[in-house]
């Protein structure tokens, strides 16, 4: 077996290859770029070597580097994780020059199945059924315009080389195909260092399903089942699932054996996966091939007790696969979500900054099911413009799919993050909805449902009394310590039964509490429930998660202290709860809200970024929805466009400039 594995990666799935190789007894060996120097990684492998500046252009994607940093630690083999140089055939080509190996598919595999345009042609000749599109590569934006009006809109421009839904937009209208092709080209060459794009007809409502293989250098070739991927924003996945609650066995059948047939065509002899666009009618056509680990492999492995990860190093060792296609049935369910750092109440904008505290639950047993976390990053790291703003990949499995999704729900409600922001609130409401739980899901759900953006959710009733119960009791138990001080002129009374009113949701909550001890209390909340409520926890001062039983049913709130009130969560309802005495929250009522500064001439950046394009100029007229500015951050190009029509009075930076969050960009007449 090799002995020392170098990871060209970074984040989780460097912390991920570097557990398995742990557990095989494998030497590890991490590379870093500036940004990541104190990263989880770092600190998990055997050695680290620094390979240059922050960005991924002169670090991670630089080949020599990574060869250098193999020279240098002596390591005998590689794997490339996902992304950066992961599809690049060039670094295998190199490795075998060296005599390194290389854990990943073939090189003769990547390039024919790792480029999108040559995969779907030669996926045509072999019988597979692929999407109508444009031949070939488009050279220019006047090409994808004639190209677009061949195939009919809706189309998909994307990156030939591309994955994790870079590079990728969907155009309904010759001027979104303009505008998208430069975009799509731009992400492109920056996530890949490969700027090709291909066109193609895009399917109205389809899932996005795809079926893992694993082959090996002796000529077997599996599946292992489906992951359905449907959840999707900006083409990135945002949930992942295994197995489809869609497909029927017929289908299943016929995708693996698609799937597996295009696999051994290349002698495929690694961990890939065959990427289907499914139909309402569950008419399947090929999308691409991914020539390595994807990021959701995990709910593959919870329903097939895989780990792909070895299967990937012994089958690079030269090793058989061991197992049969019977081998690998389906076992219960799993889903995952992706935690992102951004904010979902400003349209998901990236949010860059220090994780000031980020607490999670056990892996392990949780409620019926079992909890899986992949984290690449640990409280007190810093989250970079320079790359995915992934936190932690949160993986709920049971035996069956409704006990997944409640595994998963109760995991999110236990998570705290501060410092910057989560879309755990999102991916709680997604897990909550109806249509979602029911499996009613393609890749447009959350346009459909979400048309003007993620606003939080209406508060349930058991919601608000759970947030009012905590808020007292936390309240009374902070007065309680603070009658405790010494020397204080006049000792506070403790009354047996003290009166409360809890502002929550602009709402005027009078309770009565009592603690009786030991973590318990009875309050009385006459307007919000006909009974007392009886309340038991074990929350400490201090803690981010307030757990409790009330009247017998359990729930967990994220918990935080704020210099006025108490800031709660529970899945996709937020608010504050402030606690005071009648008095006091009749003088509250009175205070004038805050007016909100007038923003409508001035455009900021919504983020840290850096500034791709500048598309005014001062004196310009322009209209609603016109492009002013192009902000890239995180590998992602965020268009800013104008809410009004105007005229620019100034425009504040120049095209390449690093840019702060509220920055001024644009100022209008």
């Amino acid at each position: 077996m090799f002995k020392k594995i170098l990871i060209a990666n970074r984040g989780e799935i460097a912390v991920r290859v570097i557990k398995t190789c742990k557990r095989l007894g494998i030497a590890t060996v991490a590379v870093y770029s500036e940004a990541d120097a104190d990263s989880l990684a770092v600190e998990m492998a055997d050695e680290a070597i620094f390979i240059g500046a922050s960005a991924p252009g002169e670090s991670y994607l630089v080949l020599d580097k990574i060869l250098d940093a193999v020279k240098q630690t002596g390591a005998d083999a590689v794997h490339p994780g996902f992304g950066f140089l992961s599809e690049n055939p060039a670094l295998p080509k190199a490795l075998e020059k060296a005599g390194i190996g290389w854990i990943g598919p073939n090189i003769h595999a990547i390039d024919a199945m790792g480029d999108k345009i040559r995969s779907k042609q030669l996926a045509a000749k072999a019988g597979v059924s692929t999407i109508p599109g444009a031949d070939g590569e488009i050279a220019d934006a006047e090409t994808a315009l004639a190209a677009a009006k061949a195939i009919g809109y809706p189309v998909m421009l994307k990156a030939s080389a591309g994955g994790g839904g870079k590079g990728m937009r969907i155009a309904r209208s010759d001027s979104e195909v303009k505008e998208g092709f430069k975009a799509a080209r731009n992400e492109a060459k920056s996530s890949f260092g490969d700027d090709r794009i291909l066109i193609e007809k895009f399917i109205e409502e389809p899932r996005h399903i795809e079926i893992q293989v694993m082959g090996d250098k002796h000529g077997h070739v599996i599946h292992l089942n489906e992951r359905e991927c449907s959840i999707q924003r900006r083409n990135q996945k945002v949930l992942e699932e295994a197995p489809s609650p869609f497909l029927d066995k017929k289908t299943r059948e016929a995708m693996g054996a698609q799937a597996v047939s295009l696999a051994a065509a290349v002698d495929y002899d690694s961990a890939g996966t065959v990427e289907f666009i499914v139909d309402k009618d569950k008419k399947f056509y090929f999308l691409e091939m991914n020539t390595r680990l994807q990021v959701e492999h995990p709910v593959t492995e919870l329903t097939t007790d895989v780990d792909l990860v070895e299967l990937m190093i012994r089958s690079a060792f030269g090793e058989e696969l061991g197992l049969a296609q019977r081998d690998v049935p389906i076992k219960g369910w799993a889903v995952e979500a992706r935690l992102y750092a951004e904010d979902p109440y400003r349209g998901f904008l990236p949010s860059i900054g220090r994780l000031k505290r980020f607490q999670e639950p056990a892996e392990g047993k949780l409620g019926e099911g079992t909890l899986r976390i992949d984290a690449g990053v640990r409280e007190g790291d810093e989250i970079s413009l320079f790359y995915d703003p992934m936190i932690a990949k949160v993986i709920g499995y049971g035996k069956t799919r409704e006990i997944a999704i409640d595994t998963l729900s109760a995991a999110l409600d236990r998570l705290h993050v501060e410092g910057l922001q989560s879309n755990a609130p999102f991916l709680s409401a997604v897990l909550d909805e109806a249509d979602f739980r029911a499996g009613r899901i393609h890749t447009g759900y959350i346009g459909e449902h979400y048309p003007d953006g993620f606003h939080g959710t209406a508060p349930r009733e058991e919601q608000l009394v759970a947030m009012t119960c905590a808020a007292a009791f936390v309240h009374e138990t902070f007065v309680r310590r603070a009658s405790q001080i010494e020397g204080r002129l006049r000792p506070a009374d403790e009354p047996t039964v003290r009166e409360w009113v809890v502002l929550l949701d602009k709402r005027r909550i009078p309770v009565e509490i009592e603690m009786t001890g030991n973590g318990q209390a009875t309050i009385w909340a006459p307007s919000l429930a006909s009974e007392r409520l009886q309340v038991e926890t074990a929350w400490r001062a201090g803690q981010h998660l307030f757990e409790a039983r009330i009247n017998g049913e359990t729930i967990a709130l994220e918990f935080a202290d704020r210099t006025e009130g108490y800031q709660m969560r529970h899945r996709g309802f937020s608010a504050v709860a402030l606690v005071c005495t009648a008095r006091a929250a009749e003088l509250h009522a009175l205070l004038p809200e805050k007016e909100k500064p007038d923003m409508a001439k001035l455009v900021v950046s919504p983020m840290p970024g850096l500034v791709v394009s500048l598309e005014v100029e001062e004196g310009q007229a322009v209209k609603t929805g016109e492009p002013l500015v192009i902000v890239e951050a995180m590998k992602m190009e965020n268009v800013l466009r104008a809410e009004t029509d105007g005229t620019i009075k100034a425009v504040k930076v120049e095209a390449g400039a690093s840019v702060a969050a509220d920055e001024l960009l644009v100022e209008f007449e």
